[in-house]
């Protein structure tokens, strides 16, 4: 069905309702309208990285994790596999009459804040910290849950509108207060290009921006969304968000009024309960007849264009045995295989599939089920730790799995949990040949709004350093003065430093952030040279002595790569290979007023085969406004033989080769842009870890 068309059949639906009965439409939990043959339906569902909070289904690696994987491709396709395990569940959801919440085909995903600051909790719902590379994925995410047919597969959300990226603590009455130079440069980008993409649905934030409830913006949503960039979808609430407005943010005084604003700034669906209060604002006059009908018509469009209303429904024959089946499990190993970053590697790696040394795997994420899942999970039908990942790759290996230490608490007397373990990794470290040290976190201590967990370390679900809890350094620390030879897997949703002698004394560091269920079995793939690491680091990785601004400061000023102030210990974009790539041959194919067509040849130098990632960054000079050190315009996912020379070629949208003025305006700069293909990003820290340094071109 064209959206026209569907258009269409929403505006003779609603025309049939009441305006009491269009009121109870724009709230998620929709009501029956029985004499008009409207079941109930609940907007409300989630599917980050897999169908959340449903039953079974496919896990797949976090958002963060996906970002890694520098491969739109491979994010689309996990956009399709949701799609198919969401119809497949909706099928037998409506066959059994169960119209509950996460049961719909409406999914509020994907996030696509910048991760902007590494202490974020939320931040591992992100695509890292670039604008470009959050366009690129979030859009791939996109097609593949919306799909390509006459109905939409499944309608996907971008989130949350604009300008959330924390503190937790304090999202339901801060304002965000940010230039229009940086929000147009920094915040607004990927929302843009997933709007003009065909996102169906935009979520707004919990926060103010410069002043506005974003849930009832009038210049984010009336004049950004829906005027300059024509978005002709729904816009929902973030949840209780519009009970904000007269909550914690003291805009206005009554439920009415704060429902009103927000009706008013076209945010079409509550999240929530305010908008029962619309039945008061409309007896006042402070909304329209016809204002509550255009919502309930764009709402209705969805509803139409999902294929709720057909005779025969779309996807009708999308079989429940989709649901985490066999094949869905092995794309997901190769997803996480994708994802996992290895930032150090002294030679030591990989080692031996055939090893009959004793290896020890030691650590909080080990054995660890919920650090496979980050946040926003449904559950699969079969998980792989680390420890069960280790055992299956090294078969014939003696391998030993202690605990080592909690995520944070160090007690010497703790009955239930048993607080004080380091006596317990100790011993099995100084008895092998090789220590594994899975550290990290999990959704216990890092995520969102933990409104009632706050400690020296974490609050309320961020984090206040870069580093890891003092008990899993201690740790990891003495595990490297008992063992030569260490190894240390990250588990977290956001860049961390182990500190100066772990990062020192480890003879390899892999980064596996929250991976999905299959995660352990792609650290083991890796770590036995089955599968040679490709993934590149979605955000920076600052040592904990770096100054980073105040976590309420939304200035991009020393914030990520782009304007980080200076050095880093692991760049944006960095990512170590079993391989050695080299870079030649980069030139310019095509041009025309609003894109450029760059090509570079890359060779797999050894004897093994590998993918690569190249990136294609920009660099302004002599540019009349601020820019950023380098801006990534480009990426392509290629998978060579040994010894083999591939293509990679870049189309890029002049858009990321604009300047932002201070009043947010995109220009041409003044002065030249040089662009630079690589493995990495080139600055001079991703050239001494690389051993090289990119092609470079001028335009």
């Amino acid at each position: 069905m064209d959206k026209n068309t569907a258009k269409l059949r929403a505006k003779e639906l609603v025309a049939k309702m009441t305006v009491e009965e269009r009121m109870t439409q724009l709230l998620y939990n929709s009501p029956a309208i029985e004499r008009l043959g409207i079941k109930e339906y609940n907007w409300w569902n989630e599917a980050a990285h897999g169908v959340a909070r449903a039953g079974t289904a496919t896990v797949f690696p976090h958002a963060i994790a996906m970002a890694a994987t520098f491969n739109p491709e491979t994010v689309e396709k996990i956009g399709d596999v949701i799609s198919t395990e969401a119809r497949a569940k909706y099928n037998k959801s409506v066959e059994y009459g169960d119209y509950d919440i996460f049961k719909g085909l409406t999914f509020w995903t994907p996030n696509i804040n910048i991760f902007r600051d590494p202490r974020w909790g939320r931040g591992q719902e992100t695509y890292g910290e670039d604008p470009f590379l959050t366009a690129t994925l979030g859009s791939a995410l996109i097609k593949g849950i919306q799909g390509d047919g006459e109905f939409l597969k499944a309608s996907a959300c971008s989130k949350h509108f604009a300008g959330h990226s924390g503190p937790e603590g304090m999202r339901h009455g801060f304002d965000a207060i940010i230039s229009l130079k940086d929000l147009h440069e920094t915040y607004l980008p990927a929302f843009e290009h997933t709007v003009k993409n065909g996102v169906t649905g935009v979520m707004g934030a919990y926060n103010r921006t410069n002043g506005e409830a974003c849930c009832a913006h009038s210049y984010l949503l009336s004049k950004v969304l829906r005027k300059d960039w024509s978005f002709d979808g729904y816009v929902v609430s973030d949840c209780w968000a519009i009970a904000d407005i007269c909550g914690d943010h003291h805009i206005v005084e009554t439920r009415a009024e704060a429902a009103a604003l927000a009706l008013k700034n076209t945010c079409d669906l509550n999240c929530g309960e305010t908008y029962e209060a619309l039945v008061d604002a409309y007896e006042q006059d402070l909304v329209t007849e016809e204002e509550i009908t255009e919502c309930c018509e764009r709402l209705y469009t969805i509803r139409h264009l999902l294929g709720e209303f057909e005779e025969v429904r779309p996807y009708s024959d999308i079989p429940f045995t989709t649901v985490d089946c066999k094949e869905h499990r092995e794309f997901n190993l190769k997803a996480a295989e994708e994802c996992v970053v290895m930032m150090k590697n002294d030679g030591f790696l990989p080692i031996d599939k055939n090893t009959t040394k004793r290896i020890a795997v030691v650590g909080p994420n080990s054995l660890s089920k919920t650090a496979l899942e980050g946040n926003y999970f449904g559950h699969a039908s079969e998980y792989v730790t680390v420890a069960d990942g280790i055992r299956r790759a090294f078969k014939d290996a003696d391998i030993a799995v202690v605990k080592g230490s909690n995520y944070y608490r160090e007690k010497l007397l703790d009955h239930d949990g048993h607080g004080y373990l380091l006596s317990d990794g100790l011993a099995a470290a100084s008895t092998a040949d090789i220590t594994v040290l899975a550290l990290g976190l999990d959704c216990s201590v890092e995520g969102e709004e933990m409104s009632n967990f706050s400690d020296d370390f974490f609050m309320k679900g961020d984090r206040r350093y870069v580093n890891l809890p003092k008990t899993q350094i201690k740790l990891a620390e003495a595990v490297c003065d008992v063992c030569e030879n260490v190894v240390v897997v990250i588990m977290c949703g956001s860049a961390v430093d182990l500190g100066e002698k772990v990062n020192r004394k480890a003879k390899a560091i892999l980064h596996a952030w929250y991976p999905g269920a299959q995660g352990g079995m792609a650290v083991g793939n890796i770590l036995s040279g089955k599968v040679s690491p490709s993934g590149r680091l979605p955000v920076t990785v600052f040592s904990n002595t770096h100054e980073i601004p105040a976590f309420e400061d939304y200035s991009m000023k020393g914030r990520t790569y782009r304007y980080i102030e200076g050095e880093p210990l692991y760049p944006f974009g960095f990512g170590l290979s079993y391989a050695d790539f080299s870079y030649s041959n980069m030139k310019i194919l095509e041009e025309t007023e609003a894109s450029l067509k760059v090509s570079v040849d890359v060779t797999n130098k050894s004897n093994i085969n590998a993918a690569e990632r190249a990136q294609l960054y920009a660099k302004f000079t002599d540019s009349r406004t601020v820019t950023p050190h380098f801006q990534l315009c480009g990426i392509s996912a290629l998978t060579l033989d040994a010894g083999e020379t591939k293509t990679a070629q870049f189309n890029v949208d002049k858009y990321w080769l604009k300047a932002v003025l201070e009043t947010g305006e995109r220009v041409s700069p003044d002065g030249k842009i040089t662009l630079y293909a690589g493995g990495h990003q080139p600055d001079s820290v991703s050239n001494k870890l690389s051993g090289y340094e990119n092609e470079i071109i001028e335009l």
